[in-house]
């Protein structure tokens, strides 16, 4: 950040008075300018023990398979933004069953969670930042062409409390590659 969204002067980076992190400060109007981390939402959508996975059209991870996903838009809810997001990317309508899993990661400032959720009625298909759409059993993931590894982490999850035949949620955090 060079310039002040409030008055447009210049910012310098500095701790300010009473805080502990450095932050983005005007020097002319001294406005404090907070960068937190993004959260990217998702859905692990369930249809007939298939599970609605979408090749990616856009970097990052161009041409790898993901859960329906992405950044939280201001004004709605996390759930909101599952639906959304499952909406765009695979053309499905969903309906939120509860939270899942969440994945901090830290050295991307992101934090990435994950609602379970049946598909309303089987329909989807590729949305615009969707190569393709497609329902996979748990033998049929494509492991090690999936984008993410907060995907990856919580599909394994997934199964493993679907053998179980109670879910539960699940955090933990990914450390860089």
């Amino acid at each position: 950040m060079n310039y002040c969204t409030r008055c447009g002067a210049k910012v310098e980076l500095r701790i300010p008075d009473g805080d502990t992190h450095l932050r983005h400060v005007c020097a002319q109007c001294g406005e404090i300018h907070y960068l937190n981390p993004k959260l990217v939402i998702g859905c692990i959508a369930e249809w007939q023990g298939r599970i609605l996975l979408c090749r990616r059209a856009i970097e990052p991870r161009h041409g790898f398979w993901t859960l329906p996903a992405g950044f939280m838009e201001n004004g709605e809810s996390t759930a909101e933004a599952a639906m959304r997001e499952t909406r765009e990317e695979a053309c499905a309508g969903v309906a939120i069953e509860a939270l899942f899993a969440l994945v901090n990661i830290p050295h991307i400032s992101q934090v990435h969670l994950f609602y379970r959720g049946r598909l309303l009625d089987g329909a989807f298909g590729a949305g615009e930042e969707s190569l393709e759409a497609s329902l996979f059993s748990e033998e049929s993931i494509p492991w090690d062409a999936l984008a993410f590894r907060s995907v990856a982490l919580s599909l394994r999850a997934y199964f493993d409390d679907r053998r179980n035949g109670q879910f539960g949620f699940h955090e933990n955090s990914l450390l860089p590659p």
